[in-house]
């Protein structure tokens, strides 16, 4: 199959199973449908392992998004899919890369679709074909028009069967669903990626490969490499000699200061703020001081010690906020922001796990972000498939805390476990007019590729 196929087959079908639906199943089918493609069409360059577990991810994050329909569950799909299909085509290149390339793309295909050269087939129409389109389809149809004007004229009845009916179609959303479905086929089987991609993609490597790219280079033209490094190192003494000062002070008031229940909420965001603010600086100062030479100085062993003093006292920290945000937990129960702290605090600490096998290992700075790629994507993923809703509603349900009527009614896919606790408490009386019901409702009364799965198993309610 060429482009052009790909791009047909795959705007027909967004076209059957988008026009007068909502995001439903239709997604879902129309990311298997896309994955089956790249598999079946593109097997041959499936070569490693990573391959087969992108194409299950990608079936099971369809499965996900048709059963729960929400926002994560689609960022898993999308992500799924066009990992798989940057992964079998662009071989050579870094899966960091793909994230620029959304963007740039999203543009440059409104242009490029212009550039027909580039993905219609150059072909030249024989002469036996025009004979035949003039022989066959041409001269019929031009016959078949006349004399079915000079028979509707003659009869009514036999006019009626071809007028008297109304095609009930929307042309204008038609053409939209059609434009749209067109626009995200060409721009995902016919992406553009600069030349300049290729070329720099070396500069992405895990390791440094010439002797060249390991050379001790000053950062600044107006500092020498000794003045550079013994900055680096005073710099990481002040940072870590702060940092114990503000972990004792940060531990101090979390486990030794009496702190009152109703400004536990407001201290607890404050200093996961600071925190997350502190943890993504201190990427920033590994990164800086451990961009290039000195992996490779050997006078820079006092700067390196420094450095991994700095990453194991930031390690510590996370620790301390994950204590934190686990005693914000016990007083008020689970919420999607409090999991989402554990959820970055788990990132922050293999980020800096990785910071410090970057160190020791010398590796690039672009190892550090290539590893964190896929840990990000398997994050979204883990995220799609758990149902939450229903993790924080059994969760505080079984600790008596975060039990408020409104708040397990705002929570996602908890149905079942809601309405049998406020069955059990009595709380239907007093809360009466649940606006989650009006939803299930709702999403009940769509059409099947507009449906959410996981609505057609909730009972109505009695």
């Amino acid at each position: 199959m060429k482009k052009i196929h790909f791009i047909l087959v795959s705007s027909m079908l967004f076209i059957l199973l988008f026009y007068n639906e909502a995001l439903g199943v239709n997604l879902a089918i129309f990311g298997m449908v896309l994955t089956g493609l790249i598999s079946y069409c593109f097997q041959d360059r499936f070569v490693d392992r990573s391959h087969l577990v992108l194409v299950i991810t990608s079936v099971l994050s369809c499965i996900a998004f048709a059963w729960y329909g929400d926002f994560v569950s689609f960022l898993a799909l999308v992500l799924s899919v066009l990992f798989l299909q940057f992964k079998t085509q662009e071989t050579e290149l870094k899966m960091i890369q793909i994230f620029p390339l959304i963007f740039l793309n999203g543009f440059a295909s409104l242009g490029r679709v212009l550039m027909f050269s580039q993905w219609l087939p150059q072909r030249k129409v024989s002469n036996n074909l025009a004979k035949k389109l003039i022989a066959y389809v041409l001269i019929p149809a031009i016959f078949l028009v006349l004399f079915f004007v000079v028979y509707s004229f003659g009869s009514d009845h036999f006019s009626a069967l071809f007028t008297d009916y109304k095609l009930d179609i929307d042309i204008l959303h038609l053409i939209v669903i059609a434009c749209l479905g067109f626009y995200i086929s060409f721009s995902f089987w016919n992406y553009w990626v600069p030349e300049i991609c290729y070329k720099k993609n070396s500069i992405l490597d895990n390791d440094f490969d010439t002797t060249i790219e390991i050379e001790n280079q000053n950062t600044f033209s107006f500092l020498d490499l000794e003045f550079e490094r013994k900055s680096g190192e005073i710099t990481l003494l002040l940072l870590n000699v702060l940092l114990l000062i503000f972990i004792g002070a940060y531990n101090y008031e979390q486990f030794f200061e009496v702190v009152k229940t109703t400004q536990l909420s407001a201290d607890t965001h404050e200093r996961v703020n600071s925190v997350i603010f502190s943890i993504l600086m201190a990427v920033g100062v590994i990164l800086f001081y451990f961009k290039g030479g000195f992996n490779f100085d050997e006078k820079a062993t006092n700067l390196k010690r420094l450095a991994k003093l700095w990453i194991i006292l930031n390690g510590i920290l996370i620790v301390s906020t994950i204590i934190k945000n686990s005693e914000y937990v016990s007083f008020f129960g689970l919420t999607y922001k409090r999991l989402g702290v554990y959820a970055f605090l788990i990132l922050a600490i293999i980020g800096l796990v990785y910071a410090f096998l970057k160190i020791i290992k010398q590796k690039t700075n672009a190892y550090l972000f290539n590893q964190m790629v896929w840990y990000f994507y398997g994050t979204v993923l883990l995220c799609s498939f758990v149902n939450w809703g229903n993790l924080i509603t059994t969760y505080n349900i079984s600790v008596n805390k975060g039990v408020e009527p409104r708040f397990l009614s705002n929570l996602n896919f908890n149905d079942e476990t809601r309405r049998a606790y406020f069955l059990q408490n009595d709380l239907n009386v007093l809360f009466v007019h649940d606006p989650r019901e009006g939803e299930i409702q709702s999403h009940q009364r769509d059409s099947f590729l507009s449906k959410a799965l996981y609505y057609e198993f909730i009972n109505e309610k009695k």
